[in-house]
């Protein structure tokens, strides 16, 4: 049996640390990487680099279901600070990657490769990841982020140009 007084402490400390805001875990966004299949890749003929404003115009029409690739968020909206984005990859045979960057300009194109069908990471602003993930498995990042447009992508090589992308706007 617990003594009363152990719980009274215990509800008092749960209840001044939920006031002061230390006991709030942040936000919580699933996301899932996943693709069409093994034939997937035979798409990357016909895939070419998007601009951001773009990417949001085929985001809102639903034009991104018809993607041979893609990265599904739970969430398209958090409130700035703590968010933590949990990351499957649900494909039954390739290997993904979730990477995060601003959105700077909605109207530019993404710093991409051609030569090597992939984002250069570093000019986008990467600010973190969950590396190569083999199928089935998961990892985390998790950032405290400021109000803003953020993408989610996958940079393994044309995996972005397939559709690899999804953007999550952080709220004040």
């Amino acid at each position: 049996m617990i003594p009363l007084r152990k719980i009274a402490t215990a509800l008092a400390l749960t209840f001044g640390l939920l006031q002061s805001g230390h006991a709030m875990a942040g936000t919580t966004v699933q996301v899932s990487l996943w693709d069409n299949g093994d034939h997937a890749m035979d798409m990357l003929d016909k895939a070419k680099p998007m601009a951001m404003g773009m990417m949001r115009q085929m985001m809102m029409s639903g034009d991104m279901k018809m993607g041979a690739m893609g990265i599904t968020a739970s969430l398209a909206e958090v409130p700035a600070g703590e968010v933590t984005f949990t990351v499957t990859n649900d494909s039954k045979g390739m290997i993904h990657e979730m990477i995060l960057s601003p959105v700077k300009d909605e109207t530019a194109s993404l710093p991409y490769v051609i030569d090597e069908m992939r984002v250069d990471e570093e000019a986008a602003g990467h600010l973190g990841e969950v590396a190569e993930l083999d199928p089935g498995k998961s990892g985390t990042l998790t950032l405290n982020l400021e109000p803003g447009n953020y993408l989610l992508f996958c940079n393994i090589p044309g995996h972005y140009a397939l559709g690899m992308w999804t953007l999550v706007t952080v709220t004040p």
